[in-house]
């Protein structure tokens, strides 16, 4: 009784909850008011059509046992017009109690009390002792791909949602919530901020800052890496107390750029380990095509190794049997000077001087433009928006407005003879669309593009992309390597480095017995010591146990390697 009356208080308190009480009325005195009307119309009738003399509690069970279908039939009518108003009685209550009734009761009073049930037991605080924690304050596209990455290196984390009901549900399928709101002192005293590893501002710049305000009034020292939607937050950002501002949508549109080969062949450098450089080069028009790794010898003239190929959106590990096809990428792994030489061999061929193609031409497409534009690519823009024109004439050597989708309006761009075609807008249906269509017109385009959700990787690989990089993979990778103290290495999608101490069942032996890549088919690139200096892994590479594997490889390839080294 005690749990049923705190449970109607809880509902009857709120000022949210007066509008449903309201309406819980209203409907009850329908009702009475209809019984009532009805129990006069059977008194009226019975006494001067039927001429019978009842009591009005004999009118009020003869209406609401009709109203309810119950009908004992101890009570009726012999006239038509009695029998006529026992129909208007019967359809009324099926109305208003088997169909309207049920509708009210869950809607203005089982679902409310629901939710403050709900409501009550959303998590509200950390456990205590809690530290060494990452805070995300939204769940956004970039925070569900960072969840996973905390959660497979074991590092605790807790995402803050504004909403009890969403953060109950969230807390019911496993993701580590907090509720309270983002701009809330309260809501980061509970979540232990003081303690925390660092704290992911990830919401609108204007929140961003005040999170960042926030937080430094209770804690000066804890790390915040703030996102950046517009470039003129960044020094705001800053100066409240960021300590790393992300501009996500430009380094997208740079990392895009960078995956373009137009012009003389060259590097483009992903990645740094210490003092080792990865790096990836098309072999497209090159006498590297049709030869395999160990032909090239690549360690014997450049002292540099070839860890692994993109072949149309797959990172495939090699051999040295390898051969490259001509649109494979290699990846390679070497010393500045390492990467310079690789240049010099491949700056005497040319691949495509023809426009790039650049489709969409919001912040993300701009960037990519103006990075091409840097290094001497002309670039062509095909926008759908009219209004952007101003803006984009000043990024684009060439614009067309349309759609791209048109065909002729493709060609006109210069799609025929482009090396390149970048799909930058934001839609990844639209995307998906696009590789397809671009990929049949030109057979021989690099086909580049971003992707919004991590669910389309795969459509958009078999539409013909060879390169998707996504907002969130990006960001995940940026805060992973702030949290492993480490340079950002931006692989592509699907494919990340991971550092993990060696394993104490390995500790001692060397790489080619450990059998690491064929256990689990992840490719170790290397050691990293503890005082933090990165060492080439090779075949006779011993494994230190106070070391830490480099390893290239996927997410489920991770997951194999704790599985078979626990």
């Amino acid at each position: 009784m005690k749990f049923l009356t705190s449970q109607l208080l809880s509902l009857l308190i709120p000022v949210r909850a007066r509008p449903n009480i309201r309406a819980l009325v209203s409907y009850s005195l329908l009702l009475v008011v209809t019984v009532a009307l009805f129990a006069v119309g059977f008194h009226l009738i019975m006494y001067h059509v039927e001429g019978q003399e009842h009591s009005w509690i004999t009118g009020v069970y003869w209406a609401l046992t009709v109203m309810t279908t119950l009908g004992f039939g101890d009570i009726t009518f012999h006239s038509d017009l009695g029998r006529l108003f026992s129909l208007v009685v019967l359809l009324t209550g099926v109305v208003l109690l088997l169909i309207v009734l049920p509708f009210v009761f869950i809607r203005f009073f089982y679902a409310p009390w629901m939710e403050s049930r709900m409501r009550f037991h959303a998590p509200r605080a950390v456990p205590p002792g809690t530290q060494g924690h990452v805070i995300l304050c939204g769940l956004d596209s970039l925070a569900t791909a960072l969840l996973a990455r905390l959660q497979l290196h074991g590092i605790p984390h807790f995402v803050i949602e504004p909403d009890p009901v969403k953060a109950v549900q969230l807390h019911i399928d496993g993701v580590p919530v907090v509720t309270g709101r983002v701009e809330d002192r309260a809501t980061y005293e509970a979540l232990e901020v003081a303690q925390a590893r660092l704290v992911v501002a990830n919401c609108a710049d204007t929140i961003n800052t005040n999170i960042t305000l926030t937080i430094r009034d209770l804690s000066p020292q804890v790390p915040i890496a703030a996102l950046a939607e517009h470039e003129q937050s960044i020094d705001l950002l800053e100066l409240t107390g960021s300590n790393h501002v992300m501009p996500l949508k430009r380094q997208l549109g740079e990392h895009l750029a960078n995956r373009v080969n137009a012009g003389h062949l060259h590097c483009h450098v992903v990645g740094r380990l210490g003092n080792l450089l990865i790096a990836e080069f098309p072999v497209h028009n090159t006498p590297l095509v049709g030869r395999s790794l160990r032909e090239m010898q690549l360690r014997d003239t450049l002292g540099m190794n070839v860890v692994a190929v993109w072949e149309r959106g797959h990172l495939v590990p090699v051999t040295p049997d390898t051969i490259l096809a001509d649109g494979s990428f290699p990846v390679v792994m070497g010393t500045e000077e390492q990467i310079a030489n690789l240049d010099a061999y491949l700056v005497i061929y040319n691949t495509n001087f023809n426009p790039v193609l650049v489709i969409g031409g919001g912040k993300v497409g701009c960037v990519t433009a103006q990075t091409l534009r840097k290094r001497g690519v002309t670039v062509h823009i095909i926008e759908r928006e009219e209004g952007l024109r101003s803006s984009l004439e000043e990024v684009a050597d060439q614009l067309f407005i349309g759609d791209a989708a048109d065909r002729e309006l493709l060609m006109s761009a210069g799609l025929a003879d482009a090396p390149s075609v970048l799909l930058t807008t934001n839609d990844d249906a639209m995307n998906i669309y696009l590789a397809v269509y671009c990929r049949r017109l030109n057979p021989e385009l690099r086909v580049i593009s971003r992707i919004t959700h991590e669910r389309n990787i795969e459509a958009i690989h078999r539409a013909g992309a060879d390169f998707v990089l996504s907002y969130s993979s990006l960001g995940a990778e940026g805060v992973m390597s702030l949290l492993q103290n480490r340079e950002s290495v931006i692989l592509g999608e699907g494919f990340d480095l991971f550092y993990i101490p060696v394993p104490a069942s390995l500790a001692g032996q060397t790489l080619a017995t450990s059998h690491i890549r064929a256990r689990t088919g992840l490719n170790v690139l290397a050691l990293r010591m503890p005082g933090g200096g990165v060492v080439t892994a090779t075949a006779s590479t011993v494994l230190e146990p106070d070391c830490e594997l480099v390893m290239l490889g996927s997410e489920p390839q991770r997951l194999d390697f704790t599985e078979e080294f626990r």
